[in-house]
């Protein structure tokens, strides 16, 4: 005889406690952040791209260095206004990252395109390479 799998009821509930703690609507929160990002090495920089959709970045996204960590600070205020509706989106976010070894502080680039903010930082020839560290044995 073939084994039943157990199946768990599907609840509803933590679909809509995460729907209305969710700072602004179609803005889904991962992982408890309110944006979502990617960063790599591209050849000699580090590069971090945040998804930022409906923004506008001269208003309400500051980016930030500072000791080795990167932070995105952003607010959102949108209002739709339709015949007899009125909608209002708001919300503030903000995401701090640690760079990578090496990442140079003074050489930092941040740019804004349909929804998407890039920001790459020079990353040191040092910072590639490793370091072998030797072990000792005991003398016991």
């Amino acid at each position: 005889m073939g084994k039943l799998a157990r199946q768990e009821p599907r609840s509803l509930l933590p679909e809509i406690l995460d729907w209305m703690e969710a700072p602004f609507a179609g803005l889904r929160q991962t992982a408890g952040h309110p944006l979502r990002i990617e960063d790599c090495i591209q050849g000699d920089r580090y590069v971090l791209r945040a998804e930022l959709p409906g923004i506008d970045p001269d208003k309400d996204i500051e980016v930030t260095v500072k000791d080795g960590i990167l932070t995105i600070h952003g607010e959102r205020q949108e209002k739709e206004t339709e015949e007899h509706r009125t909608e209002f989106r708001y919300g503030s976010f903000t995401r701090s990252v640690s760079l990578p070894a090496g990442a140079d502080e003074n050489d930092v680039k941040a740019v804004y395109d349909k929804g998407v903010l890039e920001i790459s930082m020079k990353l040191s020839e040092k910072s590639k390479k490793g370091k072998r560290i030797s072990i000792e044995k005991s003398k016991s």
